[in-house]
């Protein structure tokens, strides 16, 4: 179920879900941190399985969800590892009332992986906020809806075109364009751009579509380039 993305960080494919009637494929990350622990992002739906395999990597202390609206295997996780800590991102907690998070995520790192993940936070949208976040000990970025890749031999018929018309297909795959425009503070998010490109990334793990070994910087400032 967990297959190594590079060192101490891996992947695990969940299953398609419906975002407004559009199919989406679901993908996780899990890094080990250096005091052994696992600190889980994005969780996709959880099995024994998935359970056993993400215990072998370490202890889950950690349970972060990057924007708003991954949040629907939060709770089977909570309930798996009540010990772990539950993150959320701007404007998840009002949202999601019935479960108690922790803390709220920002641009600095919580101690408990400042030494090995680093994050920032992209202000300045009136519809969602998302925090992306970057492995130092794989040198990946790691984003969630801001950058969409998805496959071109997946988009077929007038939903494939709409996806397409959107810009998110592909290898100069982006971010919804309808989400682009609810960035009125573009300055916000600009900044958070050059903190990215900062991290000088080679690694790019990202929840729906085409991941990638090689050249990250690159592809996030393409990605990015709108902002």
């Amino acid at each position: 179920m967990l297959e190594e993305f590079g060192p101490s960080l891996y992947v695990a494919e969940g299953p398609v879900v419906s975002f407004y009637g559009f199919p989406y494929p679901t993908r996780m990350a899990v890094a080990r941190l250096a005091d052994g622990s696992a600190w889980v992002w994005s969780p996709v739906e959880l099995d024994d399985e998935l359970a056993t395999a993400v215990e072998g990597i370490g202890p889950v202390h950690h349970i972060v969800s990057p924007n708003k609206i991954h949040h629907l295997f939060l709770s089977q996780w909570a309930d798996r590892w009540p010990d772990a800590r539950l993150y959320a991102p701007p404007g998840l907690a009002s949202r999601r009332s019935d479960l108690h998070f922790d803390a709220e995520l920002g641009d600095e790192a919580a101690p408990a992986w400042a030494d090995d993940i680093d994050q920032v936070v992209f202000h300045g949208s009136f519809a969602m906020e998302e925090v992306m976040f970057f492995h130092r000990a794989s040198g990946t970025a790691i984003v969630c809806d801001l950058v969409q890749r998805h496959p071109e031999a997946d988009m077929t018929g007038w939903k494939g075109a709409l996806m397409r018309l959107d810009g998110l297909v592909g290898e100069h795959g982006s971010t919804p364009r309808e989400w682009r425009a609810s960035f009125l503070k573009r300055r916000l998010a600009r900044s958070a751009r050059e903190e990215v490109l900062r991290w000088k990334a080679d690694r790019l793990l990202i929840a729906h579509g085409t991941c990638a070994q090689s050249n990250a910087s690159e592809i996030l400032a393409d990605a990015l380039a709108w902002m």
